[in-house]
Order: C-alpha cells, then structure tokens, then sequence
C-alpha cells in the first residue's frame, strides 16, 4: 500500500502548537493565506500577540476576521444606521444593532425581535443543508434573545427559470427551507422568490425569524461575573462545517464555482427543537446570565463575543467539548460550525438547575469553564494551553477597510438607456396578451409551487401569509395584538440607482405591512452585494447604505441589525444588488387586518396614488425586452408616510387593499382577482399601457363597499393622497372596460403553471 504525505492537519495532532512553543518557535511557516487572511492582517495578529499566534490561535482570527463575521469592507458603511433615532411609534427599541437580533416594544408588556441573515454561498454549494442551517442559524439568533420563534420567511434569488443549474439549486433550497421549518414547527409566512441572470451560480438564500417575548425576558450575549460557569449545550461538534460560511461567504465564486469548499453544515431540526424547548425552560428557570448561539465561526464566535461584551475574560477547556468526531484537532474544534448549539454563563448554584433541565428534554450539557477578569480568552487543551488572546481583538477589533470605490464610469450610459422609448403595445389585443405573458412571467407567477412546501398555518396563529403582501401573526390570544413583516427588495431599481432603489426596497416592504393594517415599527436589512475589492460593487454598497439611512430617518423606522453577504459574484459578474428590506409592523387587533384580495362584488376598487411614466427596470421591460437601463421610478418619502397612515386609517374600511409594485396595476388587479375568484371591471386612462404597467411607487389598491367611497375620498385628502375610481369587483373575468377582457380561468391559468410547467 502507497505511503500518503501528511496533511497540516496530521502535523497539528503529532504536534501541539502551544502558547508556549509559538514563543520559542517564531518563525514557524503557518497557513495563514490558505485560511483566508492577508499578510498585513497575519502581520497585526503578531503584533496584538507579540508573537506569532498559535495553531487554534490562527483558526480563530481567521474565521472571525473573515468578512462574513467581522464586516470589515462594510463597517464604515453601515455605522451611520446608529445615527437613526431608536425609538419606535410604541416605544424604545429594546435592543439593537450588535446584539443577535435587535428587540422592539410592540405594546401590553410585549416585545418582538426580528432578524434577516443570508446563505448564500453555502446553499450554492450544497442546496438542501445550505438553506435548512439557514434557517435554524436565524431561528436560534432569535432564541438567544429571550424570546419564542414564533415565524420565518426567506427571500430567495434565483438564475433563470429555464437554466439547467436553477433546476438543480431551486429545488434543494426550497425543500430545505421547507423541511427544516416544517421539522420546527414555524410557520413560514412570507418572502419572495426572484429570477434573474445575475443569480446564475450565486443564488440568494436569506432567512428571516421572527421571536416574541415578554420585556423582563430579554437576554444578552455577554459573559460576566467572576467565577461563572461557561456551559456549552445541545448536538456534539463534528467535522461539518470546518471554516463553513465564515471562509465560504468570504470570496468570489470562479466560473467553476466556489474555489473553497469547506464542508457545509448538516443541520438537524429536531435537536433543534428540543433545544429551543429546553433554552426556554432554562430562562423561564431564571438559570441564565448570558447566551449566545453557535452560528457562524462557531466556538471561536461564541467563546470570544461573550467574553468580549462581558467583563472580558474566560477560561475553557476545549477537550471538554462534546465530539461526534474523536480525531478532531483543538483548530477545527474551533473553527467547526456544527449546528444545533448554544452556550450559557450560568452561576455555579444554578448549574445543578441549569443540567437537570437539559437532561429533561435529552440536551446533552457540560461545563466547559469560567468567566475570570483576566482580560484574556484562554483555552487549553489537555492541560496545555493553545489560545491566550485579548477576545475584543478577535471578536470586535478586526480590520476596518476603508475599500475604494467610485461611481462607476457605465453608469451614465445605464441611466441614458431609458426604458420609456422601448416599443410598446397599442393594440388592444396587443395589450391583453401583454397583461397575460407578464402575469405568467417567472417573477410574477404564482408562487405555490414553492410556498406549498412550507407550513404556513402551524401554531394556529398565522393571520396572514403568502401571497399576501405581508405576512401577520398573533402575538396574544386574548387581546389580539399582532405583528406583521414584509420583505421586498427590486434588484433592478438598484442596479439603476443604489441610492434609491434600497430606499425604493424600504418604501414597498413599508407599504405591504401597511396594506394589511399594521403600523411599520423597525427594519432588519440583508445587504447583498458583489465583491468588495471592485470599486463599483463597492460605491452601490456604499450609496444603497446611504439611502436606506436617509430613507429610514425620515419614515421614523430604525434599523435593529441585519447582514451584509458580500463576494455574491461568479467570476466578473456580480449580482445585481440587491439590499434586502424586511419591515415589521405592530397591529392592535388582528381580527381587523386587510386581506389582499377582492372579498365580495359590488364594491368600490379605488387607487390610491399617483402614476407617472415610469417603465425603466419595470418588469414589462425585463420580460418583453429584456433591458434593463433608465432610471428607477421616483419616491416621495413624505408622499409614502402618508399613503402607509392613510392605509391603517381604513382599517375596518377597506374590504382589501394590495400595494402596487412589480408588475404595476395589471398585477395588482390580476392578483386581487384571483386570491378569492371575485372578477372586476376597471376603467383607464387613454394611455392604457402606462397606466396598467407602469411601477410607479407609493401607490395601493383598495376596495371599499360603495357607500364608503365618499369617506375614504375625504380621508384620502386630509392626508394628501390622491384617489381615483377604477371600476367595480364582480363577475368571471378582468375586465378593462372597453378594452379587452379576460376570464379569469384563463387569468388563471396563465399565472398558476409557469412553475409546475417548469420544475414539475
């Protein structure tokens, strides 16, 4: 039998690279460029050391300076979000950025924490458990909170429809988003699903949770109080996900796809269940004085953002850690991303408390070390020790890149190539079938082909969910006190214009929750961008920053936390950018929310807004034309605070009402339509075309029973907004009075088998 070389990670073993042995032995040659760091990052980790770091030392600087855990390009981009005012229209916000998720006062003792986080690069390389630890990494971002996941959402992004590796990533992620989700009992209530070329090897997988908890259960993520024990709980560490999305979500993809692959995590949702029941029981037993989940970077994140944010000292011993793989090295222990885990400082009175209650729900427990006041992180292994560093350099004080970036020198040109020259329909004819090929188009298809892979309605409390524009649960039985989230984001309008098309994002998810009648509260963000290094991904990252800051400051939302996955690019194509917006609303009673569709015939369909001419990066262009050039439509911030007021001002008013946005007007009627098989007539303007398919924003749909039309005008103008007659819910079939008319089984059916025609 052949011999075989050993591998670093052999040496490591024969070999222990100790604290001791890295300061006798400082011109070891170590991996340093392999593991993702650059030589003047590897320079600094000597000079905060005064020496070269050790084997787990390296490990740990590594993964949690990668630019998914450290932000170290979008830093200086996303500080100014801390200048937004924090209260909200209820109250403060509870918690904000730099916690696991950030906390809102939604009212009656209550509180909600919502987050949205990408993985990206993972469910490319491996679709099904790429997207499920997705879902479980946010689920447990929010357990860490204090609170219960009580829903989650995704919003996806997708190559085209018809490429052969949309076939093969689409269907995995969804099933995994679904099964894991499914496994926990979530409801999934919301999201979208987007196609476009940019996506093409570099699909989006962004996960959304929401948690609810009582004020006086808020939890932190810190580590204090001298002699307190450090438990590290839930599923054995393993060899899945050594480096995992820490190392895979920082870099580009090459044309063949990812150049590293770290092993991607295996999740298990069913452990995960018992340990968000167990976490539960152990905060309502008063036996946790800091928490944090093991997400990405895994023990090197959680060891050292605790002690880090506590009183900046801990001791561990790492051969103490639970194994599923004996053969394990003290750096991939570190660097593993097994899931399923979580780790609490708990006080040495209360572990007895703290494991009874694990052995209760058959969570495996151990006491892996102390909180000291050291001002240092050390871990030893087998008595000897591997890492002595001060946290805060491994967990907050990475690099901070101030990137170059600039406008890019194609944008002018992109901007001049306005889609409102674009030929366009006359006919009437020409206009139906128009209407029927965009309504069947990818991006605004029915969906279910998708959504009814997820449970939407488990727990009993899902008042709203797909396809309504925002999804809504009860948070109390007794009261009906509920919250709504929606999460929107048009890539195209970005691409255009960074600036506005995230305020553009901002403004539809703000919109949609309003549609349903809930008051918008707080923003969650998961900025996804191209490679940082390229100095135009780098000015859209920068001016999408900007104008969701603005955009914010003057809607009165404030941002609570969110993501940024950078590196979403294969080879030299980036993705459109795309800063995913999710919004949360607070509804007094949910008994009262607004449905999206037509409810009853004989009522008033009214339109709430004002449309101008504007086509570019609408979906009309997109499809018909395949272009993409212009300017994204105009927003009026002020103009949509009031049309959001104006909406919860209808409330018990409006017998439906669906935001107007991809698609425009044609949509919205087609959608509205057909949700409860209520068919309507409508009137348009001379220029139909415009009318029907511009996207323009800040503009909704609502029906009212006629007698109430008088009341919603007066309404309407003491907010400012204008309101125009439509037409009239009734019949079989869509109808543009004097134009064309389409039945709505062949609406129908246009809308529904573009997915199943397509993925089977």
């Amino acid at each position: 039998m052949a011999d075989t070389a050993p591998t670093a990670t052999d040496t490591a073993r024969s070999a222990l690279d100790t604290v001791a042995v890295a300061g006798s032995d400082p011109d070891r040659e170590q991996p340093w460029a392999e593991l993702g760091l650059k030589a003047d990052e590897y320079a600094r980790i000597k000079e905060i050391l005064g020496r070269r770091p050790t084997g787990a030392e390296l490990a740990m600087y590594s993964v949690m300076w990668s630019e998914h855990c450290s932000y170290k390009s979008s830093k200086v981009h996303l500080k100014q979000f801390s200048e937004i005012p924090q209260e909200t229209r209820v109250g403060k916000m509870l918690a904000g950025i730099g916690e696991n998720a950030g906390v809102i006062d939604i009212g009656q003792g209550y509180a909600v924490t919502f987050k949205v986080e990408s993985h990206n690069h993972p469910s490319y390389v491996e679709p099904y458990q790429g997207a499920a630890t997705g879902v479980g990494g946010i689920v447990r971002d929010i357990l860490a909170m204090g609170a219960r996941p009580v829903a989650v959402m995704d919003p996806l992004r997708f190559g085209p429809l018809e490429a052969d590796d949309t076939h093969r990533v689409l269907p995995g992620i969804v099933a995994g988003v679904g099964g894991y989700g499914n496994c926990l009992g979530l409801p999934n209530i919301g999201g979208e699903a987007v196609f476009d070329p940019t996506y093409l090897g570099n699909p989006l997988v962004n996960a959304l949770c929401v948690g609810v908890l009582r004020h006086e259960d808020l939890h932190l993520a810190k580590a204090s109080g001298k002699g307190n024990r450090v438990m590290l709980y839930g599923a054995r560490t393993g060899g899945d996900g050594i480096g995992g999305v820490s190392v895979l979500a920082s870099e580009t993809f090459d044309a063949d796809g990812p150049a590293k692959r770290p092993s991607v995590q295996v999740g298990d949702p069913f452990m995960e269940k018992l340990l968000i029941e167990c976490t539960l029981e152990l905060f309502s037993a008063g036996v946790v004085a800091g928490i944090q989940d093991l997400g990405g970077a895994g023990l090197s994140c959680a060891t050292s953002e605790l002690a880090s944010a506590g009183d900046g000292g801990m001791s561990v011993e790492l051969d103490l850690v639970p194994l599923r793989d004996s053969t394990l090295a003290p750096e991939e222990i570190l660097m593993s991303e097994s899931q399923e885990r979580m780790m609490a400082v708990v006080e040495p009175d209360d572990v007895a408390s703290f494991l009874a209650i694990c052995a209760k729900w058959d969570v495996e427990a151990v006491d892996i070390g102390e909180v000291t006041d050291t001002g240092r992180l050390e871990i030893t292994w087998h008595g000897e020790t591997v890492v002595d560093v001060p946290p805060r350099t491994v967990a907050h004080d990475g690099p901070v890149y101030q990137r170059p970036f600039a406008r890019p020198d194609w944008q002018d040109d992109l901007q001049a190539d306005a889609a409102e020259a674009l030929p366009r329909p006359r006919t009437d004819a020409e206009l139906r079938s128009t209407l029927l090929r965009l309504v069947g188009s990818p991006n605004l298809c029915d969906k279910s082909w998708i959504t009814d892979q997820y449970d939407r309605y488990v727990q009993g409390n899902t008042v709203l969910a797909q396809p309504a524009d925002s999804g809504m649960v009860r948070v109390d039985e007794s009261s009906n006190l509920g919250v709504s989230v929606a999460t929107d984001c048009n890539g195209r309008f970005a691409k255009l214009d960074p600036y506005a098309g995230a305020q553009l994002a901002l403004a539809e998810a703000y919109r949609n929750v309003s549609t349903g009648g809930a008051t918008p509260l707080a923003v969650s963000d998961c900025l996804n961008f191209g490679s940082p290094e390229d100095p135009d991904v780098m000015w859209q990252f920068a001016e999408a920053c900007r104008g969701l800051k603005d955009a914010c400051a003057e809607l009165g939302v404030p941002v609570t936390g969110g993501n940024v996955s950078l590196y979403n690019q294969t080879g030299e194509t980036a993705i459109l950018p795309t800063p995913v917006v999710a919004v949360l609303g607070v509804i007094d009673d949910v008994t009262r929310r607004t449905p999206t569709g037509f409810v009853a015939e004989g009522e008033a369909v009214l339109l709430l807004g004002e449309t101008r001419e504007e086509l570019s990066g609408s979906e009309w262009a997109h499809v018909v034309h395949g272009h993409l050039g212009g300017r994204p439509p105009a927003l009026d911030l002020a103009a949509e605070a009031a049309l959001g007021a104006l909406l919860t001002d209808l409330v018990g008013t409006a017998t439906s009402a669906h935001d107007l946005s991809d698609g425009g007007l044609a949509q919205a009627l087609a959608e509205s339509a057909l949700g409860n098989g209520v068919g309507v007539a409508v009137d348009v303007a001379d220029d139909a075309f415009v009318d029907l398919f511009s996207e323009s924003a800040t503009r909704a749909l609502v029906t009212v029973p006629a007698t109430a039309v008088a009341q919603v005008e007066q309404l309407a103008a003491d907010r400012g907004v204008a309101v125009t007659a439509l037409g009239t819910t009734g019949g079989d079939a869509l109808t543009v009075t004097g134009r064309f008319e389409i039945p709505l089984a062949e609406l129908r059916a246009a809308w529904t088998s573009t997915l199943p025609a397509a993925l089977g």
